[in-house]
C-alpha cells in the first residue's frame, strides 16, 4: 500500500512537469539544419531563428500598394517573418561557418545557432573558421556569448572596411538615426573576439582558408562581401544581405532598405549579383530567404525569381 501511495504521489508531482515539457516541445520546430553536397564538400544550412521585419516601414523605392501586392503573391504580408540563416562548409578536415546569427541581441527571436549547430553535429568548439559576410546584428552578433568568443577555437574573418566603419563611433553620422545602435552592438559583440586575438581582417577580393574567395558587395555596408565556394566544377555563392525581401526585391532589385548604409550602391550591387547568379546558374545560399535558403536565381521578365533547391536525402 505504501508503495502504491508513493507511486501515485510521484505521478501527481511529475504530471504537470511532463505536460509542460510536452507543450513546450509542440511549440518548437525540429532542430534547424539541412544538408546538401557540393562536389566533395558537405554544406549545412543552420537556422538562428526568425524575426518579424516591418517591411512597410523599412523598404524604400516602393509604394505601399505595390509592396502589399508583391507580398500577397507569396501569400505574405508586409509584416514578414524572416529567416536568419548561417552555413557550415565541411571538407572533411576543416569546418568553416559563414555568419553567426544574432546571438543575444534579438532575444528569443534569434540566438538559436549554437543549439542547432550542436544538433547538426557541429558543437561550437569544432568550428575552425568563421567568415562574416558583414557586420550587422543578425550576422555578426553571434560571434560572442556572455562576453566571450562563442567559437573558442576559430579565427573570425571580416572585411577591414566594415571593422573600420562599425568600430569607429565617429561614423555614426554616416548612417540613419535608426541604425546608430549598430555601433554599440558591434563593439559589444566583436570586442571579446578582438581581445582574444582571433579577429582577422582582409580586403576583398581575397582568398581565405579553404580556398574560399571573398568578393566585395559593398553598399549594404562598406565591407559587405559574398563568399564563393567551388568543388568539382560546382559553385556555391553565400551572398549575405543581397536580398532582404525575396517577394519584392527579386522582381524589382531597385527596392532598397533603410539598413543599407548606401542605398544606391546597394541597388547597383544587387542588380549585378542577381544578373550574375542568373547567368552563371550557380547555387546560392541566402541569409534571409526562407530556411534553408539554398537555391538558384532565374530571370523573370524585367526581374528575377528564386528557385528553391529540390529537397534531398541523397547525401
Amino acid at each position: 500500500m505504501k508503495i502504491l501511495l508513493t507511486l501515485v504521489a510521484s505521478l501527481l508531482v511529475s504530471s504537470p512537469l511532463l505536460a509542460a515539457e510536452q507543450t513546450a516541445a509542440r511549440d518548437q520546430q525540429a532542430p534547424g539544419y539541412y544538408r546538401m553536397t557540393l562536389g566533395k564538400l558537405r554544406i549545412t544550412a543552420v537556422s538562428d531563428g526568425t524575426v518579424t521585419v516591418p517591411l512597410d516601414t523599412l523598404l524604400t523605392h516602393i509604394s505601399p500598394e505595390k509592396l502589399r501586392e508583391a507580398m500577397a503573391r507569396d501569400a505574405l504580408t508586409p509584416q514578414a517573418e524572416t529567416s536568419i540563416n548561417a552555413y557550415v562548409i565541411d571538407d572533411g578536415k576543416k569546418r568553416v561557418l559563414v555568419d553567426t546569427g544574432a546571438g543575444e541581441l534579438f532575444g528569443r527571436n534569434g540566438g538559436h545557432l549554437l543549439t542547432n549547430l550542436a544538433a547538426a553535429g557541429y558543437p561550437a568548439e569544432t568550428i575552425d573558421t568563421v567568415l562574416l559576410t558583414h557586420i550587422h546584428a543578425d550576422h555578426s552578433g553571434g560571434v560572442s556569448r556572455a562576453g566571450k568568443p562563442a567559437f573558442p577555437k576559430a579565427e573570425v574573418f571580416v572585411d577591414k572596411r566594415d571593422v573600420d566603419f562599425w568600430l569607429n563611433p565617429a561614423n555614426v553620422n554616416r548612417v540613419e538615426a535608426s541604425q546608430a545602435h549598430t555601433f554599440a552592438e558591434s563593439e559589444r559583440t566583436l570586442r571579446p573576439v578582438i581581445n582574444a586575438g582571433r579577429l582577422k581582417t582582409f580586403l576583398a577580393p581575397a582568398t581565405l582558408p579553404g580556398g574560399i574567395r571573398a568578393e566585395s558587395t559593398a553598399g549594404h555596408t562598406p565591407g559587405s562581401v559574398l563568399y564563393r565556394v567551388e568543388s568539382e566544377g560546382q559553385t556555391l555563392v553565400l551572398w549575405g544581405d543581397i536580398i532582404h525581401a525575396k517577394a519584392v526585391q527579386m522582381p524589382d532589385p531597385d527596392v532598397a532598405i533603410h539598413f543599407d548604409v548606401n542605398q544606391q550602391q546597394a541597388i547597383g550591387t544587387r542588380e549585378r549579383i542577381l544578373r550574375q547568379a542568373a547567368d552563371q546558374g550557380y547555387w546560392v545560399a541566402a541569409a534571409h530567404i526562407s530556411f534553408p535558403g539554398l537555391g538558384h536565381v532565374q530571370r523573370a521578365g524585367q526581374g528575377y525569381r528564386w528557385v528553391p533547391g529540390n529537397y534531398t536525402t541523397q547525401l
